[in-house]
């Protein structure tokens, strides 16, 4: 509900021609990428398992369950397919990598040395600081790789900590007029401190304080928000016309009508919901089956096969059939 993430997933939503092209391709990247990633991941991991013995897992005399992926493809995968499996995996990075650092450069370039800093900036002067932020990115990236104990515990920080401190930012964007730029900044701040302290504070899990960073970054997001000015009208209107969110938007929704009289409120919410509820079951399930499948839990394989046709079914009256046929649109500069 709070849209695609504001970095590669961004990118490709942001290269379709039609809202209704953007929600397809979203919905095709779930059934392509998530049955072949578990697929292949189950796979090894399996093999690792009934193979630990062939394996060479120990690291500094204790075992790194790191080495399990890269042992059992060495141990494993015969020379062509390995190859191959290096290729796809390197080419899965390169992607990813790609995609995060150019959101890291134009988040630094367009919001902070364009906006505030030198707005009269020529855009040869604006490459070569592009060039310089994405070097200052990659060599920070790489110090904090450097002093990262393990993959596990780098990702548990951002799939709970950090994602504390990005959810209450980037739900809001979307769903209150009020909402702004100050907002967004403060929120994100003040859930990124506590993220940062916490794992020195509290000897747990960072899943576990994951509601208190939520609740800061609320209010963090809030406080920012009333801190300064709202967004200039012009933009809010524009905005809600076009995209036409639903949620906190009564003031800016009355404004819109009177000068729009046969603008339509968005009323899909619960809709959007239901769609949400069952694409997560579909998504679940398009992870377990693949896993079933190496297994061979032919019961289980069938239940999900089962649970993923109904769930497309569905989809496909709910949600398929009544995408909008819409031309592309302007969505103005600036707006939440």
């Amino acid at each position: 509900a709070a849209g695609p993430a504001p970095n590669y997933d961004m990118q490709k939503i942001l290269s379709t021609r039609t809202p209704k092209e953007a929600a397809k391709m979203s919905g095709f990247v779930s059934v392509v990428l998530m049955p072949v990633r578990y697929f292949m991941i189950a796979g090894f991991a399996i093999l690792a398992l009934l193979f630990y013995d062939r394996l060479d897992l120990i690291v500094g005399n204790r075992i790194d369950f790191e080495q399990i992926l890269p042992s059992a493809i060495s141990e494993f995968a015969p020379i062509g397919l390995m190859g191959l499996l290096l290729a796809g995996l390197l080419a899965a990075f390169m992607s990813t990598f790609a995609g995060t650092l150019n959101a890291a450069q134009a988040y630094l370039v367009n919001d902070i040395y364009i906006k505030y800093l030198k707005p009269e900036a020529s855009g040869k002067e604006v490459s070569r600081v592009s060039y310089i932020t994405g070097i200052v990115v990659v060599v920070v990236s790489i110090v904090f790789g450097i002093f990262a104990l393990d993959v596990n515990s780098i990702l548990q920080w951002i799939v709970s900590a950090l994602w504390g401190a990005y959810v209450a930012a980037n739900v809001l964007k979307w769903y209150w007029w009020r909402f702004n730029g100050s907002g967004f900044f403060w929120g994100m701040v003040s859930g990124i401190v506590p993220a940062l302290i916490f794992p020195y504070v509290f000897d747990t899990l960072d899943l576990y304080y994951f509601p208190l960073i939520l609740v800061i970054s609320v209010i963090g997001c809030i406080i920012g928000t009333y801190a300064a000015p709202p967004t200039n009208e012009k933009t809010l209107k524009e905005f809600y016309r076009t995209v036409r969110p639903w949620g906190f938007w009564k003031p800016i929704h009355e404004k819109v009508v009177a000068e729009h009289p046969d603008f339509r409120k968005n009323t899909d919410f619960w809709k959007d919901m239901f769609n949400i509820l069952v694409g997560i079951i579909a998504q679940t399930a398009l992870v377990i089956f693949p896993v079933y499948l190496v297994l061979k839990e032919m019961v289980p394989l069938y239940i999900s096969l089962a649970i993923i046709v109904v769930c497309f079914i569905i989809m496909k009256k709910t949600w398929w059939d009544r995408l909008p046929d819409e031309k592309p649109t302007h969505v103005p500069e600036g707006a939440p």
